[in-house]
């Protein structure tokens, strides 16, 4: 718990170092970290450990070649869907979403994405973890494939959305000479990147 905990507040520091996202004070370190850092503990790490020792003892002492591919579709198909889910849940939470459309908004427009990711790293790491790792190794070892992958994705989708923060104010237009202002929705959450970027807007529903 300690060990994920603590690669989740480094992956944010990290991400918004490689994205060069700093808070208004001109930091990386923003308020984002403690809260990956809680789920890191207390959220991924519990979770990864049951659903990896679930698919272990699913396949244990089955060696075949097709026992090693079944385990994968089963990784890919039921595994990383529940894991993601749970990330995309969390990050919007994280980002300030208090209402269920906010958190649906979130996680229907990243979901797709971030499982392309997964359907191309997880069959390479579980096979390679298959051939090379012993069991009780396994789970650190994808808290390690985790933090990479997480962290590109971090660092993309920051990138993403400071691109679109300068794209935000256009030049003033020749005829009225007014600041145009263009919607910029993060993610496919709906909402407008006015104010800090990371957070959803507070509202009274």
């Amino acid at each position: 718990m300690l060990t994920s905990g603590s690669l989740a507040a480094l992956q944010e520091v990290l991400a918004s170092w490689i994205a060069h996202d700093r808070t208004k004070h001109g930091h990386y370190f923003s308020a984002r970290v403690p809260k990956m850092a809680i789920y890191g503990a207390f959220i991924s790490a519990p979770l990864g450990h049951v659903l990896i020792s679930i698919l272990q003892k699913l396949f244990r002492g089955r060696t075949s070649l097709k026992a090693k591919i079944l385990q994968i579709l089963v990784s890919n198909l039921i595994v990383s869907p529940i894991q993601n889910s749970v990330y995309l849940v969390s990050m919007a939470i994280i980002a300030g979403a208090r209402t269920f459309h906010q958190v649906r908004a979130t996680v229907k427009a990243g979901f797709m994405p971030v499982m392309k990711v997964s359907w191309i790293t997880s069959p390479l790491a579980l096979a390679f973890a298959q051939k090379f790792l012993p069991e009780q190794t396994w789970v650190p070892f994808f808290n390690i494939v985790a933090f990479i992958i997480g962290t590109y994705i971090n660092a993309h989708t920051k990138k993403k959305r400071l691109a679109a923060l300068r794209k935000k104010v256009r030049p003033p237009s020749a005829k009225g000479g007014g600041t145009i202002l263009t919607e910029v929705q993060h993610y496919g959450d709906g909402r407008s990147s006015s104010g800090r970027p990371d957070d959803f807007p507070r509202r009274d529903y």
